[in-house]
């Protein structure tokens, strides 16, 4: 008899440059932000100290790349060097069991449900979301500011953790695109170039549809973060009214037919009485090698949200805001319409699947899109078509592909009947869940190759 007692937690979270602290004595300056607060001076010190022991101990094998964990029976601390001489590292606690065996209890450490892979993805998201709204480390006008930022930041952002939930997606921290017709499209397509044509403030822009991305100006490495931010923290923030009434109206009954107009997400949220354009986030965009700033204008209508990435140097006056409305808002919602009649006849959502129906992610490194069966949402509440030990098994196969080379299979079997199935090739993975009780290996690669023809079009898998 088993009982399990503990989730995986977070037991601390911090920053710290060396070269700040050089001298004894001098160690408190070297730490940039500590969580949690309630640790003394001491123990900060101490935690930062042994963290750079380990960093120093390490590199005196010359290793290809800088350590990334450590592990112990309790915990699990995570290293992430994003800039020189700046460090960041996650501290978890390892889940127990109480096993209960003759009337007597003993516990025992999970140490295989707290992946590194999984956990080094969300460190690193932790400082590329930073990044996104203050810049780098380095960049920084001073250490005050460095750490009065990071104090503002990581007060909130940690604790909308979902460690408990965290998988596989967190490695990939991919894209949902939605494809559409031909049509459909080249209407999305006039749209947006029309409206930066009409502002040619509008630096670019980002359309989205639900949770689904359709067409972004900007490059993917810089939209995987904005897009991770919009569906993870803005737009469930400002969606709760629409989901009551569907993801989209079909007649003028609809109970949200009162928002057809839409409305700025950022920006003034009432333009009829607004003075002033409120607060409107400015964000740092990476891919021209250089930091670049931007106003991130995002105006919803229905199920649709366009992105606008606006000059830094702009004046953001309530006219111009005005102006968007009137120009966005008929456009828009003609073109929700017809996107939302493709979707109806297109679209399979993972819950509409048959219950015992094989399950699967594909991700593509090129354009870092991924697609998923497995979880019947993107908000990491652990909504799981299959059992957790499937969708960990995928997470430890994508930790062994530098093995298998550019192309490769990998087939696991469950004790509880389930099959997991690994692909890679040309840059993509697909991972597959079946459960098939008496399936053989032949049954099995007949349902993977069924799912690939089906799913992927015939495009997967051919070799470079």
């Amino acid at each position: 008899m088993s009982n399990k007692t503990d989730v995986i937690g977070l037991k601390n979270f911090f920053i710290f440059n060396s070269l700040l602290g050089p001298k004894e004595g001098e160690e408190l300056k070297k730490i940039l932000y500590y969580y949690p607060i309630t640790d003394n001076t001491d123990v900060q010190i101490k935690n930062v100290g042994l963290v750079e022991g380990i960093i120093q101990f390490t590199e005196t094998f010359k290793p290809i790349t800088s350590v990334s964990s450590l592990h112990t029976n309790k915990t699990r601390q995570l290293f992430f060097q994003p800039e020189k001489h700046y460090w960041i590292v996650l501290t978890l606690y390892i889940p127990t069991v109480i096993k209960t065996k003759d009337n007597a209890q003993s516990e025992e450490y999970l140490e295989d449900d707290l992946q590194d892979n999984v956990y080094e993805a969300v460190l690193k998201q932790a400082y590329y979301m930073y990044r996104l709204f203050w810049g780098t480390f380095e960049g920084a006008k001073d250490t005050g500011t460095l750490k009065m930022t990071l104090e503002i930041f990581y007060k909130a952002y940690l604790k909308s953790l979902k460690l408990a939930n965290s998988d596989i997606l967190n490695i990939f921290s991919g894209i949902q695109y939605l494809p559409l017709d031909k049509q459909t499209f080249l209407k999305v397509q006039c749209f947006i170039n029309f409206l930066e044509s009409t502002y040619p403030v509008i630096e670019h822009t980002a359309y989205l549809y639900n949770d689904h991305l359709i067409w972004s100006g900007i490059e993917p490495s810089d939209m995987q973060i904005v897009y991770q931010y919009l569906i993870g923290t803005l737009l469930p923030a400002n969606i709760e009214t629409e989901l009551q009434g569907g993801s989209m109206p079909r007649n003028s009954s609809s109970p949200f037919a009162a928002l057809r107009h839409g409305r700025f997400i950022t920006g003034p949220s009432n333009l009829k009485l607004a003075k002033t354009v409120g607060k409107v986030p400015k964000v740092f965009m990476f891919s021209s090698g250089k930091p670049e700033e931007y106003y991130l204008v995002v105006y919803r209508a229905l199920s649709a949200s366009v992105c606008l990435f606006i000059k830094d140097d702009t004046e953001l006056t309530v006219d111009l805001f005005k102006e968007l409305d009137e120009f966005i808002s008929p456009k828009l919602v003609n073109i929700v319409s017809d996107i939302a009649e493709y979707c109806s006849k297109q679209v399979v959502t993972p819950s509409n699947l048959p219950e015992n129906s094989p399950r699967f992610i594909y991700f593509n490194k090129m354009n870092l899109a991924y697609k998923s069966t497995v979880h019947l949402d993107n908000k990491q509440t652990g909504n799981l078509a299959c059992n957790k030990e499937s969708v960990r098994i995928m997470a430890d196969m994508n930790s062994k592909n530098s093995v298998l080379g550019q192309c490769g299979e990998t087939i696991v079997k469950t004790m509880n009947d389930y099959w997991v199935v690994g692909k890679t090739s040309n840059a993509r993975e697909f991972y597959i869940a079946l459960q098939q009780k008496n399936a053989s290996l032949i049954d099995v690669s007949v349902e993977v190759k069924k799912l690939c023809d089906t799913e992927l079009k015939g495009i997967f898998f051919h070799p470079m």
